[in-house]
């Protein structure tokens, strides 16, 4: 499944890290790009939104 999610929070190369780690948590193969210029998150995963957005909220990122 391939999820394109807004993360308003993310700012810089830092942020992206932190929510690729929460990601990989969730889905260690997951492949995660993430674009802080336009707080775009890409994620291609075999995990459900809700499990992906749920990672990501927990380290600080909500996402929509």
């Amino acid at each position: 499944m391939k999820l394109q999610l807004k993360v308003p929070g993310m700012t810089c190369g830092g942020c992206v890290n932190t929510i690729t780690k929460a990601i990989k948590t969730v889905d260690a193969h997951a492949i995660v790009q993430g674009d802080p210029k336009t707080k775009i998150v890409l994620v291609e995963t075999q995990a459900s939104e809700t499990a992906i957005k749920a990672a990501i909220a927990q380290v600080g990122y909500p996402a929509s």
